[in-house]
């Protein structure tokens, strides 16, 4: 997904092009990390100082539904960024100090599970938490383990 996808996304579902979603897309756009609804509130509250966190809620929400982002959760906080589009099948690293991800292309679940028997699996979620090589240096040179 990327901002004018999701934007037309929003258009051809009937929704309308406010200046609150516009927002929200180009945040989206940019961080290209996983967020939680604060940060999207918090850095959404520069440019609308009286948003509330049910509207962040409410956009967040349709967003997810309308496939222009994908939620997780770690931590106990839901988390979204950008759908990453693409109809292959895929999992992901997800960095915990910066949420940014990595696409893993290949499905754990065929070496673990296979195709049971007598269960038709319609879905399932596989990601992998740790930290990512950027955030690794940066606390190394900050003198961390």
């Amino acid at each position: 997904m990327n901002y004018r996808e999701a934007l037309d996304t929003l258009k051809r579902h009937g929704y309308k092009y406010t200046g609150k979603r516009e927002s929200m897309v180009q945040l989206f756009n940019r961080k290209d990390r996983y967020l939680t609804a604060k940060e999207v509130l918090e850095e959404m509250q520069k440019e609308y100082p009286g948003l509330s966190v049910d509207t962040v809620y409410r956009n967040l929400s349709l967003f997810e539904e309308l496939g222009i982002v994908e939620g997780t959760e770690w931590e106990g906080e839901r988390r979204y960024r950008f759908h990453c589009g693409g109809d292959h099948h895929h999992h992901h690293l997800i960095c915990t100090e910066c949420g940014r991800t990595k696409q893993l292309n290949l499905c754990p679940m065929n070496a673990i599970l296979g195709e049971p028997e007598g269960f038709e699996i319609t879905g399932h979620k596989f990601e992998i938490y740790g930290t990512c090589s950027h955030c690794q240096e940066q606390t190394e040179a900050k003198g961390g383990s």
